[in-house]
């Protein structure tokens, strides 16, 4: 679905995503299936989207950023693509900065993502961060400038940084490349 009040240039659109009211789409861009592109949104021609992603109002999505399956994006997240912009009278050139959002990753309200970095497979950044550097698979950041607070899981179970659960006290492992309960603790 595709609101009246869109203005969508892109004919890479996938199936079932539902794109809302006011949100500008450059013909470039690419989109997956089954994503939710929320009103007032903004994505450029040089940006892939994958499949499942959730885009909350208010985001502008610049050229050289790639969104990986599964993400969620919070409200009037900030990204950046530029590390020294400059208004198009003294500007001797942009130097586009490609930023990855790995898959299953969630950034929350109105955090800020620098230009250049990689946020890690379904790692978790609280709202309000300020995200300054690459974030590891698996891991809570948030603060300004964000830092690294704890672990996640695939299903969204928050680890200090023991890789203990507080609220039911379970110890947890990286198996496989995933974090996973660690049967041996008792």
């Amino acid at each position: 679905m595709i609101h009246a009040l869109s203005d969508v240039q892109s004919n890479n659109i996938g199936n079932d995503t539902l794109i809302w009211q006011y949100a500008v789409i450059l013909k470039g861009a690419v989109i997956g299936n089954n994503c939710k592109i929320n009103c007032h949104c903004l994505i450029e021609n040089d940006v892939i989207i994958g499949d499942y992603v959730t885009i909350k109002p208010g985001v502008q999505i610049w050229d050289g950023i790639h969104i990986e399956d599964n993400v969620f994006i919070g409200p009037n997240v900030t990204f950046t693509n530029d590390m020294v912009p400059r208004s198009k009278s003294v500007n001797t050139g942009f130097d586009l900065k490609r930023t990855l959002i790995k898959k299953g990753a969630s950034i929350g309200a109105n955090s800020t993502v620098i230009a250049g970095i990689e946020i890690g497979e379904y790692s978790f950044i609280g709202a309000g961060s300020v995200v300054t550097k690459s974030v590891a698979p698996f891991t809570v950041w948030y603060g300004n400038p964000a830092t690294h607070r704890g672990y996640v899981t695939v299903d969204g179970v928050l680890l200090n940084l023991d890789f203990v659960d507080k609220k039911s006290n379970e110890k947890y492992k990286f198996q496989n490349e995933k974090l996973v309960k660690d049967d041996k603790v008792s």
